[in-house]
């Protein structure tokens, strides 16, 4: 071993002290974030990190999506880099670390290096992918998406948030639109350290969850249009309900989520019910459904007894649904999930191995590069929610099983 080998941990104070900094971005009166992408908020975080990255010596490039690359040069820079990456957006009353934590933990590997003086073989790359969340443009993880090469960078310019702006139009106004044609560089491995968003690291006291994979997903959306009416003067035989029949579907798509239990799953996350008037029955709604489980042919059944279920509940009315997003079931390379738990064991924190039940950048990029992932606890298993938590001392444990992980295979790759 050597003397480099016996300090591998990080500064966590200044670790902390950086998300703390960041966490004023955008933040929320109840302690959470409202950093939507490509918002005035999303804009001031690249710029803070950005800053922070050349401060660390980096060289920061952006592509064409908004992606951000900080680039710290290894001996051998030919080599493709190994990457670091996560997101810094958030949902509209998301929380401090979602996504956060990943990103900044790579900014501090970089810092910890230059500490050490310890030079890798291969370039190392911390990366912002943009768009993870998908609460502002539909789908998530749409960047990183183009960068394996799932969608192409048109589709991706051309989504549109609820109030009509185009993903391209609000990327050139905070002007984050890069040269570099986004998936055009090679990257030699790919590692994310993220909150878990679920409870089990913490019901069994584990620190680190070594990730082997990413649970499929799909996402819809459905419209049912009926016919808007006076609230006193119609008869209930005689009504159009558009919410009536909405709520029949909500209902049966959390059946079809229990009957493929315990992992399967289903929710109505956007509910839009117009004209919205109180005393006029509902006319039009459109609704978001999103079922996952991890096995792909489970999936597909789901999706099945939904699209029934749906056109039952809609009787007389008429009903669109289209499928907008698909991300399969994913595993993790073998060898970079080796060194997770390989760094996770020298550090001596109690872990497990653990499917994802969110959908992460990762899923993607494993497509195109050796990848994986390192989840932390999150207080409740709660995410997606301004109140939040994780432990400071759960993620400086995830920043040192990540720097280590990434120098075992910097190390690996050197000796192939």
């Amino acid at each position: 071993m050597t003397d480099t080998d016996t300090r591998l941990a990080v500064d966590g104070a200044r670790l902390w002290a950086s998300i703390m900094e960041t966490a004023r971005i955008g933040a929320t009166a109840r302690g959470g974030l409202n950093r939507l992408t490509l918002s005035d908020e999303d804009r001031r975080v690249r710029d803070w990190f950005c800053r922070a990255c050349e401060q660390a010596g980096c060289t920061v490039t952006v592509d064409a999506l908004g992606n951000i690359f900080a680039r710290r040069r290894g001996r051998d820079d030919t080599l493709p880099p190994i990457a670091i990456g996560s997101h810094l957006d958030t949902q509209p009353q998301g929380g401090k670390y979602d996504g956060v934590i990943g990103v900044l933990a790579g900014l501090e590997v970089l810092r910890t290096l230059d500490a050490l003086d310890h030079q890798t073989n291969a370039p190392i790359e911390v990366i912002n992918w943009t768009n993870q969340e998908g609460s502002r443009f539909a789908p998530a993880m749409l960047a990183s998406g183009v960068f394996a090469g799932v969608f192409d960078a048109r589709y991706a310019y051309d989504r549109r948030d609820r109030d009509g702006r185009r993903f391209e139009d609000e990327l050139v106004r905070i002007g984050y639109k890069g040269e570099a044609a986004c998936g055009d560089r090679r990257l030699g491995a790919h590692f994310e350290l993220h909150i878990e968003e679920g409870p089990i690291l913490e019901a069994e006291r584990r620190t680190i969850g070594i990730v082997t994979g990413v649970q499929g997903m799909r996402w819809y959306e459905v419209t049912v249009e009926g016919r808007d009416s006076h609230a006193g003067s119609t008869p209930m035989p005689m009504r159009r309900d558009a919410l009536q029949a909405a709520a029949r579907m909500f209902i049966a798509i959390g059946d079809v989520a229990r009957a493929h239990g315990p992992y399967g799953v289903a929710t109505v996350g956007m509910v839009e019910c117009h004209p919205n008037s109180r005393n006029v029955v509902p006319g039009s709604v459109f609704f978001t459904i999103d079922l996952r489980h991890p096995e792909e042919d489970v999936l597909a059944d789901m999706e099945a007894e939904v699209v029934w279920a749906l056109r039952q509940a809609a009787g007389s009315l008429d009903m669109t649904f289209e499928r907008v997003w698909n991300s399969p079931p994913v595993r993790f390379d073998e060898e970079c999930v080796a060194a997770v738990r390989q760094a996770a064991a020298a550090h001596g924190y109690p872990s497990r191995d653990i499917v994802s039940g969110g959908g992460h950048d990762s899923a993607y990029i494993a497509r195109v590069a050796p990848t994986t992932m390192i989840f932390v606890p999150c207080k409740d298993g709660l995410s997606h929610n301004e109140a939040e938590q994780v432990l400071q001392a759960h993620v400086v444990a995830g920043a040192n099983v990540l720097l280590r992980a990434v120098l075992e295979t910097d190390r690996r790759l050197r000796a192939g």
